[in-house]
């Protein structure tokens, strides 16, 4: 899923704010709203690869995470600016090679944007191997890189 920045602003180009809303991520992948596969954190917007659980829906665990960040980012910075633009983009994976061509796209979304050279650069994605994330699942798993 794609959410992005209200009017495109760059809100995530501090780095305070990013770590705000990998906090988020990581949080509530941590009490089981979702499993998270893949994420990148640009500018002003961000990108994820991820699994909800039985009990929370795809759009409950994006309220989480977009709610959550904007509370804490106003907590933190002493403002009330807004944040996020309205909804997210979603997409359904069909198959491996559909999982593949998605992590490949968020991975390399900080070297399209001429960020950084290599994915792993960037501090703000899976790629950067900060946080530990969720397998693949079993269902995407043949012709898949990782596992």
């Amino acid at each position: 899923m794609t959410s992005k920045c209200w009017e495109g602003r760059s809100v995530f180009q501090v780095p305070e704010i990013a770590e705000i809303l990998l906090r988020e991520m990581v949080r509530h992948c941590d009490r089981g709203a979702y499993l998270l596969h893949e994420f990148v954190i640009m500018p002003n917007h961000f990108h994820l690869l991820l699994t909800p659980s039985a009990a929370t829906s795809l759009e409950k665990a994006v309220q989480l995470i977009k709610g959550g960040s904007s509370c804490a980012i106003h907590k933190q910075r002493g403002q009330k600016m807004l944040i996020w633009q309205e909804g997210f983009h979603d997409w359904t994976m069909r198959d491996a090679d559909d999982w593949r061509s998605k992590v490949e796209y968020i991975r390399m979304n900080p070297v399209r944007a001429e960020l950084v050279s290599k994915p792993e650069e960037w501090s703000y994605s899976s790629a950067s191997g900060r946080v530990a994330l969720d397998p693949v699942p079993e269902r995407y798993r043949v012709g898949c890189f990782r596992g």
